[in-house]
């Protein structure tokens, strides 16, 4: 077994079969720094929502099968480029950029509001980055090679498609998508299919019964940590730093943050798959 990287949640190896081990870790990032505390349980949930939502999505994967708690094998596959976000909800970095980003897509009659539903979920892909991921467009992405016009059509309809049935699910246990972020890569016969994980760090997730348009959602994903990283301050640190090139070391997150962030994973994942973690 061989380790192939280190990511910001997660540690990926090459096994002697030529499949691939993940190892979802307790580790949490934010604003693409890597937190220094850990969540209790965090691996063990995104591992196991992973195995749920390929279970449950009907649709090809690469998931092979779960070796232990926070530990999963997956086929190896070429991996696509892209981040494939869709988003249901007005809400997020969208709300700063859809005017110039995805106007046209907006009818006239939607009057956005923070945290409302959209009139229908958007395709809205980025790079695929370790270090930050940035909006791209149709135009670009097929100038640059990275897909064909069919492979693009491909992947906006079947992200679409998947958000719908993500929700669908989540809804029947009190819960909102508001947006998610799909991986797709290549298997060995060329067929595009789904991969990576999917859990709380790929989708951010609202409780139904919380939910009111116009403010700030009661998030069961780790948007908790990002609204509490704003109101310390270190999101405006880490923009400063920006300017020179730099980074700021993370702040040691408080113990309050850690319990509700892990309470919060492990609620969603039992009210969502009707399993005991």
């Amino acid at each position: 077994m061989r380790l192939m990287r280190s990511g910001k949640v997660k540690d990926i190896y090459e096994l002697d079969s030529g499949n691939i081990l993940f190892h979802f870790s307790d580790r949490i990032s934010a604003f693409d720094v890597k937190m220094a505390t850990p969540i209790p349980k965090k691996g063990e949930v995104l591992c196991k929502f992973a195995e749920f939502w390929f279970d449950t999505l009907e649709t090809p994967h690469h998931m092979l099968k779960v070796v232990a708690k926070d530990k999963m094998e997956v086929k190896k596959l070429q991996m696509i480029p892209l981040e494939c976000v869709v988003r249901g909800y007005f809400y997020g970095s969208f709300t700063e950029r859809h005017k110039e980003r995805l106007g046209k897509e907006l009818t006239s009659d939607f009057k956005p509001v923070l945290g409302s539903k959209l009139p229908e979920p958007i395709f809205d892909p980025t790079t695929k980055s370790e270090e930050h991921d940035r909006p791209i467009n149709r135009s670009t992405v097929i100038s640059l090679g990275i897909l064909s016009d069919n492979d693009y059509d491909f992947l906006e309809r079947t992200s679409i498609s998947l958000y719908k049935k993500m929700s669908a699910v989540v809804d029947r246990a009190g819960f909102i998508i508001a947006d998610v972020k799909f991986e797709f890569g290549l298997d060995e016969k060329g067929n595009i299919v789904l991969g990576d994980s999917l859990g709380p760090d790929e989708y951010r997730l609202w409780l139904k019964a919380a939910y009111q348009p116009g403010k700030i959602q009661e998030s069961y994903d780790k948007q908790l940590l990002r609204d509490w990283l704003i109101k310390i301050g270190f999101k405006d640190k880490i923009e400063r730093l920006a300017k020179e090139g730099k980074k700021p070391e993370s702040p040691q997150i408080s113990s309050s943050v850690v319990n509700e962030l892990s309470r919060r994973y492990i609620f969603a994942y039992e009210q969502i798959s009707g399993r005991r973690l």
